[in-house]
């Protein structure tokens, strides 16, 4: 019948060894990542209330933050992409924590963000969670972001 040798020519040292070699070629690239990480400058700009920024066609802006007992509300105008979500990107960071948009918007707030528009400024509130404390708002779209400091 067929008979096959167990023998092998890698010896137990031989392993050892270039477990080794690797290990050792895993941590020298880790840490020339590390670094390359040290090295970078990262410039965060903290945009003032009603300045406008333009990320991946869609320009924005952060019109006014308010605190009620009930909710925070940011009113904010868009514009440049048509049927995009108003509501899509939006986050508050208060307390130390980043907050996505929930809840309903009071008709004596504002108007309740729906979708935006190519060539008209939509103008709307979206609401977050009640709020603590000083309040940044960020915009995130394609991979970017944006941040304004009430």
């Amino acid at each position: 019948m067929f008979r096959r040798s167990l023998r092998s020519d890698m010896s137990t040292r031989k392993l050892i060894l270039t477990a080794l070699i690797c290990g050792l070629a895993i941590m020298l690239a880790g840490g020339a990542k590390l670094f390359l990480m040290v090295r970078d400058d990262v410039t965060v700009s903290v945009l003032e209330l009603g300045t406008s920024h333009t990320l991946s066609e869609m320009t924005v802006s952060v019109d006014k933050v308010v605190q009620d007992p009930d909710a925070t509300y940011v009113s904010v105008t868009m514009q440049g992409v048509e049927g995009a979500n108003a509501t899509e990107g939006w986050r508050v960071l208060a307390g130390g924590e980043v907050i996505s948009p929930s809840g309903e918007v009071p008709k004596s707030v504002g108007v309740a963000c729906g979708t935006t528009q190519k060539t008209s400024a939509t103008h709307c509130v979206v609401a977050f969670p009640v709020t603590e404390g000083s309040v940044t708002v960020a915009y995130l779209r394609a991979g970017t972001q944006s941040q304004w400091a009430a």
